[in-house]
């Protein structure tokens, strides 16, 4: 018999901002893993650090804000935004920890074996590097410094967000018995890592602000400095539009963007010997609390590891490259047209190329039998060739519909750029949607030829990025089934009418028909279970906080449907609960790449539905997003679907195991070691008889 489930029972779920710094943890972790190579290992906790700057600037702005407006209600996990921001921060300062004992413990000694020396402070400097330092300062660095002091008749200067600066206390001019505050800000328009003359083939660096700490006495001349300190301050950059009040949407996200720089300060990082006196008045001046003042124990804000990745040499430090491979259906140069012709085109990036893509829109511009191109934008390259192409079909004649999403968190200036250069070359774009964000990908091609109107339709789970495309896991589908091209036509008419889509034949469509297709399919499985048939579901996404799903999930466990979750990131259902979620299970992979791809899966075998999407189980995707998700009906696609699923569901190298705890633990390795993502990458050599790894 059933227990009967209690759907407000905060045990079942986990709170979704601890959840997520569990996932920067486990990305912490990689740092820590001596298995893989040691710039790699840099690039980990570089990543984990930008990480933590979007979560606060973001997710901790958002719960500060509902303190703020003195919101009371509590999350499924059953906690206030209060006592959210008080376990965030213990746990944030614990990851903090854990980051720089990593950076200074343990990677840095080993950069030094390797003969890669980053200096802890100038006072290390040796007479010849100090002779170059001391030069480069005053060539470089210090023409584009604007020392500021604090006065009464010099106010507290505007710190923009995220800028690295450095805090110094003067004595006066007149008396020593005078303190002065001054500031001056790390010019990012100068490499922060700075290579200086070194021994032998050795290679020494070291941080532009301690360039700035040892010279900073020449910015004040007139005083005498008593102590500098580098700090940086986080703001609130959660852009909240009221579209209903923004009669020109583009000019209301450009006001925002440049508001984004003086939000809230919400964070204060500085390094941990500072001095009391200048943290004091740093508080005061900057409104900070003492549970919003990060002292750190090294260098601060450790992005800067990305560019150490990059330098010169040592390829023995980093992976050894792979070579994502062709298609075989589509060599290179070939009419792409053709090829959809005769099947549906498959792509899994990295593991494929993401040529096809690219050349699909680049072969649909100048192909005379396309009449028109209707695409989703929602974050592209720089020097973007889908947006050339896309340009190029304009001035070729065609009609081009371009959807740009304008609220793509932190690439809102790049959208506003795209937009104008797509708007002047004749292309018709769509601001984005009152009220929704569209971060489907979606392209609809319209062709006509002797056999009359045809549509092939390309739906993708990433963004139409070729170079992310060899950094994300991604999936991707090129048809030229009409059904599926006629659904897609409908979602493009929706949009230009500013509306969403009620219902769809073939393709799911947030906001209003995925959620309750998901549902309904569950639902199916479960009836299945009950008559004492095969149920099954598999899922991978990068998070799932919708509680509407969670639930009939938890329906689903009870009724003894076996449910697999790949799930990268943010994961608000506690899985393994005996009597209600013990047939769920819940991993997670981080590993060399980013997991992006999303697939569904609803039943067992070749009975089963499968689907590719842009969402995840986020009740933003579901419920206030424009997402597609596209149906496989190729036997031999959804065959290969299946089986890549398993492959990631039987990782045991890099996949953690969600457990009862809350906790992720490694899974065993067992006898047979699977990393999913370099098995993939074997597979994809092997399919296309090319050598394993690219020397």
């Amino acid at each position: 018999m059933d227990t009967k489930i209690d759907f407000k029972d905060p045990a079942y779920y986990e709170n979704r901002e601890l959840s997520w710094i569990k996932f920067d943890q486990r990305v912490l972790s990689e740092s820590r893993d001596k298995s893989i190579p040691l710039l790699e290992r840099l690039k980990f906790v570089s990543i984990t650090s930008s990480n933590l700057d979007e979560f606060f600037m973001v997710r901790v702005a958002s719960l500060k804000d509902m303190v703020h407006a003195k919101y009371k209600k509590r999350d499924i996990a059953g906690m206030t935004a209060t006592e959210q921001l008080s376990a965030i921060n213990k746990q944030a300062r614990e990851l903090v920890n854990i980051q720089y004992s990593t950076f200074s413990r343990s990677l840095m000694p080993l950069l030094r074996k390797e003969g890669i020396y980053l200096l802890d402070a100038h006072e290390d400097l040796n007479e010849e590097q100090a002779r170059f330092v001391d030069r480069y300062f005053m060539e470089n660095v210090y023409p584009v410094l604007t020392p500021m002091a604090v006065d009464a008749s010099r106010p507290f200067p505007l710190i923009r967000n995220k800028t690295l600066n450095i805090a110094a206390l003067l004595t006066g001019k007149k008396t020593e018995d005078e303190t002065v505050f001054a500031t001056v800000q790390v010019p990012s328009v100068l490499p922060r890592l700075v290579q200086i003359p070194s021994e032998g083939e050795t290679k020494s660096f070291i941080l532009l602000e301690q360039i700035i700490e040892r010279n900073i006495g020449i910015l004040f001349s007139n005083y005498k400095v008593l102590c500098a300190y580098p700090y940086r301050i986080m703001r609130n950059a959660d852009l909240t539009i009221d579209e209903d009040e923004a009669s020109d949407l583009l000019k209301e996200i450009e006001n925002k963007l440049k508001m984004r720089q003086w939000g809230e300060v919400i964070r204060l990082e500085i390094e941990e010997k500072v001095d009391k006196k200048l943290l004091k008045f740093l508080k005061t001046e900057l409104k900070v609390s003492d549970e919003d003042i990060f002292q750190i124990a090294g260098p601060i804000d450790l992005t800067f590891l990305m560019k150490m990745y990059g330098i010169d040499g040592y390829d023995h430090l980093r992976y050894k490259p792979y070579t994502p491979q062709q298609v075989p259906e589509i060599t290179p140069g070939s009419d792409i047209f053709a090829a959809i012709r005769k099947g549906d085109i498959f792509l899994h990036h990295p593991y494929e190329t993401f040529d096809p893509v690219v050349d699909f829109i680049r072969q649909a511009s100048k192909d005379p039998d396309v009449l028109a191109i209707k695409q989703t934008l929602y974050r592209v390259s720089g020097n973007s060739p889908i947006i050339s192409s896309l340009a190029q079909a304009a001035e070729n004649g065609k009609q081009v519909d371009v959807l740009v999403e304008l609220k793509a968190r932190f690439d809102e200036e790049n959208n506003i750029a795209w937009s104008r250069l797509l708007e002047d070359a004749g292309c018709h774009v769509i601001y984005g949607l009152d009220g929704y964000k569209v971060h489907s990908k979606l392209c609809l091609i319209t062709r006509k030829d002797e056999n009359g109107i045809e549509y092939i339709t390309q739906v993708g789970t990433g963004n139409y990025n070729e170079k992310t495309s060899r950094l994300y896991t991604d999936l991707s589908l090129i048809t030229r089934n009409q059904e599926i091209g006629l659904d897609a036509l409908e979602v493009f008419k929706a949009l230009s009418m500013g509306e969403t889509v009620e219902q769809t034949k073939c393709l799911l469509v947030a906001p209003n028909c995925l959620q309750s297709r998901v549902l309904s399919f569950i639902d199916r499985e479960i009836g299945r279970a009950k008559e004492g048939k095969e149920a099954y579901i598999g899922i991978k996404i990068n998070s799932l906080t919708d509680k509407k799903i969670m639930d009939k999930l938890i329906e689903a466990s009870q009724a003894g449907v076996k449910v697999e979750m790949i799930i990268r990131g943010i994961c608000c259902l506690q899985p393994g609960i005996e009597g209600y979620t013990e047939n769920i299970h819940v991993t997670s992979i981080v590993g060399r790449y980013l997991e992006h791809s999303r697939i569904y899966i609803f039943g067992a075998g070749e009975h089963a539905d499968l689907y590719l999407s842009s969402a995840d189980f986020m009740t933003r995707n579901t419920e206030r997003r424009v997402e597609v998700a596209i149906p496989l009906y190729d036997p031999e696609i959804r065959t290969r679907v299946q089986e890549l699923f398993g492959i990631m569901a039987s990782d045991n190298v890099k996949a953690r195991e969600l457990c009862p705890d809350g906790i992720y633990r490694r899974v065993p390795t067992g006898d047979t070691p699977l990393n999913a993502q370099e098995a993939l990458f074997d597979m994809a050599y092997e399919a296309h008889g090319a050598r394993n790894i690219q020397e």
